[in-house]
């Protein structure tokens, strides 16, 4: 997963800006149109989105509320258009700040930077008997610490934030392997297994992690 998803279709504006968000130590991803956005976050996921509105086709309030259908993701609306209308609609929209062209790049990493600090500050994820601590990687159930390997645990944190939702195989597997790894999507379903054997109480009859079958998994 990337900390930042970068979405603007001025090509020298968004190389320009990915290089202050790197030099930052972010990891950076760019998308120069809505539909390139919603793939790459559909592929690698990501931490916070910076989103022009003014892009070709599918413009910057659609990719919003794309994103919005199924997470609840930090964005910034970065913009040449300042109307108020505009602003009203990105807020209403689900985005998390408007900031108009053109800006102060300290303005902006500063805003990034409390986004990510606010975040990291609810560390932990409780649901029932499980709990985990998200800057640490650590799981209990009942009370009692768990071992996870690390590949369980970005798998359990990805289900536990989605809680209610089926999240497809295929969506699983990019985030936590990534579309280029050597492994096989069967990867998946092992880890999976991995998993109930350490949080559900009947591994065999699941309750926790439950398989939507044909289409993948979801955290109930």
């Amino acid at each position: 997963m990337v900390d930042i998803l970068l979405v603007e279709d001025d090509e020298e504006i968004c190389r320009l800006l990915a290089d202050f968000l790197r030099a930052e130590n972010y990891t950076v991803s760019i998308a120069l149109t809505g539909e390139k956005a919603l793939s790459l976050y559909e592929k690698y996921g990501a931490r916070l989105v910076l989103l022009d509105i003014n892009l070709p086709k599918m413009d910057g309030f659609s990719v919003c509320e794309q994103l919005r259908k199924n997470d609840n993701i930090p964005i910034i609306i970065l913009t040449a258009r300042g109307g108020r209308d505009d602003k009203l609609s990105g807020i209403l929209l689900g985005a998390d700040d408007y900031i108009e062209k053109p800006f102060d790049i300290e303005i902006l990493i500063a805003k990034i930077k409390g986004i990510f600090k606010r975040r990291l500050a609810r560390d932990t994820i409780s649901d029932g008997n499980i709990t985990l601590n998200i800057l640490d990687g650590t799981v209990s159930k009942d009370g009692v610490k768990i071992n996870l390997s690390a590949k369980e645990g970005e798998l359990l944190q990805i289900l536990m934030q989605n809680k209610g939702q089926t999240l497809s195989k295929e969506f699983l597997f990019n985030r936590i392997w990534g579309i280029d790894s050597e492994s096989e999507i069967q990867t998946l379903t092992v880890h999976i297994n991995y998993l109930r054997e350490k949080v559900e109480n009947d591994p065999k009859n699941p309750q926790k992690i439950i398989t939507v079958w044909g289409k993948g998994y979801r955290w109930i």
